[in-house]
């Protein structure tokens, strides 16, 4: 369980903290050194990273070949950069990756909340489904530039989401957003990575 006290510090100040809080508790990791690689319906194994340094060179070897998520936000790593040297180790750092994952969230939920309008509950459904997938209603997610202020509901009390696993229900505020701007994107999204070496034996390698 991420602490109180570290989403307080570290998120984005858009999102209100019982929102941070359910997005993490829904799509989030409690190891801030957590990397999943996927490469089409394929989880690729690699052994568990124990030190920063460890999951960075996860994250270098498969960013570009197959969807990386890493940390406490399963950020969407190799996103805004050009080549695998620009990657830093604030990926893993628990409070940058909160920061960083929370304005990307921020903005997906935004594209999604302007789509629907009123609807927060069922907006924000949808904007875990597009984090998870990268796209919403056939766009880029991640690439798409922000809208900027949108007025959100307030959610219904004590409704789940139906894609939360361990979050708390929270609620919305209705004021116009304003806080620190996203972190710079690139032209290209990270969970439609293509595959550019043969990956059909890694599986079986990372397991032995």
């Amino acid at each position: 369980m991420i602490d109180a006290a570290l989403i307080q510090q570290c998120a984005d100040p858009r999102l209100r903290p019982a929102i941070v809080e359910k997005f993490i508790a829904t799509v989030g990791s409690d190891n801030p050194l957590g990397v999943s690689i996927t490469s089409g319906n394929r989880m690729i194994l690699a052994p568990p990273a124990t030190t920063p340094e460890e999951a960075m060179a996860l994250v270098r070897r498969y960013v570009g070949q197959a969807v990386v998520r890493v940390g406490v936000t399963q950020y969407p790593a190799g996103l805004g950069i050009k080549d695998v040297s620009e990657l830093k180790p604030d990926l893993v750092d628990a409070c940058a990756n909160i920061g960083l994952g929370t304005a990307l969230f921020g903005k997906v939920y935004r594209i999604v909340a302007k789509w629907y309008g009123a609807p927060a509950d069922e907006a924000f459904e949808d904007a875990i489904v597009a984090w998870r997938s990268g796209t919403f209603e056939g766009r880029s997610v991640f690439t798409e530039p922000d809208p900027g202020d949108v007025h959100i509901a307030t959610p219904k009390p004590d409704e789940p989401s139906t894609q939360k696993e361990d979050g708390r229900a929270a609620e919305l505020e209705d004021a116009p957003e304003e806080g620190l701007p996203d972190p710079p994107l690139s032209d290209e999204d990270p969970n439609k990575a293509g595959i550019r070496i043969d990956l059909s034996g890694i599986g079986a390698a990372t397991e032995d």
